[in-house]
């Protein structure tokens, strides 16, 4: 499994992606959107 550190490097990369100007096809940005949250609810599920 992978160590926090990396799954947080993932996330804060993903939301940069996500954030970016070039990144407009509604489609793409619905699909990071779901990873993003996916993400977020197993780092908070760590700390529950």
């Amino acid at each position: 499994m992978r160590d926090e550190e990396e799954i947080r490097e993932q996330y804060e990369f993903l939301k940069e992606q996500l954030d970016d100007e070039n990144m407009n096809h509604q489609g793409v940005r619905q699909m990071f959107t779901y990873y993003k949250r996916a993400l977020g609810w197993v780092l908070e599920e760590e700390y529950i």
